[in-house]
């Protein structure tokens, strides 16, 4: 048992630096994330520090992921997926991907009544695709001002000055699909019907 205790936290270093290079995070950046020292950080992708679970929670934070993913724990064989929801801003994001790195997927619940009336515009690197399910979303991006209505989308970059909030003092819910190398959700859509009076000449 201690053999593989031994084993499982031996690969969390080299799991902790795939993680951060995938993100293209620096260890300075991630320091100023945790809270822990960029000594401590690169002792602890180098397997010189041993990791205790006052330093692994921040870090799963930080990542995206979860312990178990940390630490690469076995499967259950539960197939249930527990959401813990994120609190920001007023709204309540449900993570709906576990994967670190590449596109991550949010369910976002404005609740009934926290409508904001001076939007705060913020910038960041990375694409965003929103798809709304209920209510009326107001999406401020740069100069414009829009409500998107329920099985209404938008996507842009995010490097836009750009806010969410409910457009009246109904709840809203929404999908949200954002990409932090500014990765484009890519959609499908079915060709036009062709016009036979067009082919005549």
């Amino acid at each position: 048992m201690d053999d593989d205790l031994d084993q499982a936290l031996g690969a969390v270093g080299p799991r902790l630096r795939a993680l951060r290079r995938q993100r293209e995070t620096t260890l300075a950046e991630l320091s100023a994330a945790t809270g822990i020292s960029v000594s401590t950080l690169s002792r602890l992708e180098s397997g010189a520090r041993r990791p205790t679970l006052e330093l692994l929670l921040p870090l799963a934070r930080a990542h995206g992921v979860t312990l178990d993913e940390l630490v690469d724990a076995p499967p259950t064989g539960d197939p249930r997926i527990h959401i813990r929801p994120i609190e920001r801003d007023g709204m309540t994001l449900l993570p709906l991907t576990r994967r670190a790195g590449g596109i991550q997927a949010y369910k976002t619940i404005i609740p009934a009544g926290s409508r904001r009336r001076k939007p705060e515009l913020r910038t960041h690197e990375g694409y965003d695709w929103v798809y709304v399910l209920n209510g009326r979303l107001r999406v401020v991006l740069g100069e414009q001002d829009l409500v998107l209505s329920p099985g209404e989308a938008a996507e842009f970059d995010t490097r836009v000055p750009h806010w969410f909030g409910a457009a009246d003092a109904e709840p809203v819910e929404f999908l949200s699909l954002f990409g932090r190398q500014g990765e484009r959700a890519h959609l499908r859509a079915r060709p036009k019907t062709r016009d036979p009076r067009r082919d005549t000449p």
